[in-house]
């Protein structure tokens, strides 16, 4: 784990002025959008992603608009056994999470289900779904610990209505909604709370990947999304297990 400090400064009026919050899939697109959301509201950020130099320059970024650095947390998902010592080392440093935010996500080869490859169907299972069970398994005693836990996932319009050649990508988003649903009843009786976000038609990559002949300029980008990904991590928030849709 390589990280500058996390402040502890609260800056008046932001509405989530000193809530610890993890990101995954940080280094660009809506993950980033969310680091730099978060930023402005004061929160303090914990940043996930598989490339040190995005996170990096995110991080300049984060303290440019904040004056605050980030604690930055270069891995790959897949890795479930750095997920556990994630959750080990962040219960050592501050003793709780305020908000999880399962952002990171791969849609994978739109494609007939029987021409999918056994490799690339387990790693958008793994990244997709698995990943963000480790996160809960992992995380879910420090988001207890905190007086308002939050945990966010995004999900996709994809997961709702079998879609022709979107297998992976639509099965293992049925399956995160599912088992955030499931999550987000075991938790009713506490302080935590579980939902899902539909970012909708935005301006990334992954977007750009599943439709190469859209214009990129008639949709949202992701820093004009951030509403609903805010308000899910305030404190005041109090639903749980819905599906919260960005546009």
């Amino acid at each position: 784990m390589t990280a500058s400090a996390v402040t502890t400064g609260k800056l008046a009026g932001e509405r989530l002025a000193g809530r610890i919050a993890l990101v995954t899939g940080a280094s660009r697109g809506i993950g980033a959008a969310i680091a730099r959301a978060y930023a402005k509201e004061g929160a303090e950020l914990i940043l996930t992603a598989r490339t040190t130099g995005g996170l990096e320059e995110l991080d300049d970024e984060i303290r440019s608009i904040s004056g605050r650095t980030s604690l930055l947390v270069p891995f790959d998902l897949k890795d479930f056994d750095a997920i556990d010592r994630l959750g080990a080392a962040l219960y050592e440093r501050f003793g709780k999470l305020d908000v999880l935010v399962g952002n990171a996500g791969i849609l994978g080869t739109l494609s007939p289900l029987g021409h999918i490859s056994p490799k690339e169907f387990q790693e958008v299972i793994d990244i997709n779904l698995t990943a963000n069970w480790r996160l809960l398994r992992s995380l879910d005693p420090l988001l207890r610990q905190s007086d308002a836990g939050r945990a966010i996932f995004l999900t996709s319009g994809a997961a709702r209505g079998p879609r022709a050649y979107w297998g992976t990508y639509a099965i293992s988003k049925a399956a995160l909604e599912m088992m955030v649903g499931i999550y987000a009843q075991e938790i009713q009786q506490t302080k935590v709370r579980a939902n899902m976000i539909d970012p909708g038609r935005t301006r990334t990559r992954m977007r750009a990947k599943a439709y190469p002949g859209e214009d990129p300029q008639s949709l949202k980008s992701p820093d004009e999304i951030m509403d609903k990904f805010i308000e899910l991590a305030t404190a005041a928030f109090n639903g749980n297990g819905d599906v919260v849709k960005a546009q």
